[in-house]
């Protein structure tokens, strides 16, 4: 940590600390660079937490592609993001488990982080559907339904549209199971 910064000023200098001392008024030391406080005021601290909080930024940054990949954050409060670092908390003591024996000693700290996985899931999907971000299953049976209507206007072989609808009803049943199976 560097050397607090004592260096004393004029009583008009702009750089002047804005703290006060009780019996003495304002303080007549330099505030430290980026605050308007001295040290001895807490002008320190905004460089800590500076200094903490680009720390933070480096080790979430070497993360950053598996954060996008496992997260697919779309602002969702921040809950996505939260999914994605316990996936790769799991992938990663999956990835040093050498032998069935290891693999047995990280069960329970594995246990541990996929409730935790299912409880952000859980709240991460809950505040969607609040938010409207999530269709029901009724919502999306009416839209394809909507779609099949649509096409219908414009072909008219039945057995063609008979075949388009059995295929979107087959997509959506693959789309509800992958997504059943990813929570």
């Amino acid at each position: 940590m560097p050397e607090p910064n004592w260096e004393r000023v004029d009583k008009d200098d702009p750089h002047r600390c804005q703290g006060v001392c009780p019996t003495k008024g304002q303080c007549i030391n330099k505030a430290n660079d980026n605050s308007d406080f001295c040290p001895a005021h807490g002008g320190n601290r905004g460089e800590q937490t500076a200094k903490k909080q680009e720390m933070r930024n480096y080790r979430l940054a070497r993360f950053k592609s598996r954060l996008i990949e496992l997260g697919n954050s779309d602002g969702v409060m921040n809950l996505r993001d939260e999914i994605a670092i316990l996936r790769i908390l799991i992938e990663e003591k999956l990835n040093r488990a050498t032998d069935t024996h290891s693999l047995i000693l990280m069960s329970g700290p594995l246990s541990d982080l996929v409730v935790k996985v299912e409880k952000l899931v859980t709240s991460a999907n809950r505040l969607e559907s609040r938010l409207g971000g999530l269709l029901d299953r009724a919502k999306i049976v009416q839209f394809a339904q909507s779609i099949v209507q649509i096409i219908g206007k414009h072909i008219t072989d039945e057995d063609q549209l008979e075949t388009i609808s059995a295929d979107i009803l087959k997509t959506l049943e693959g789309i509800e199971n992958e997504t059943n199976s990813t929570v």
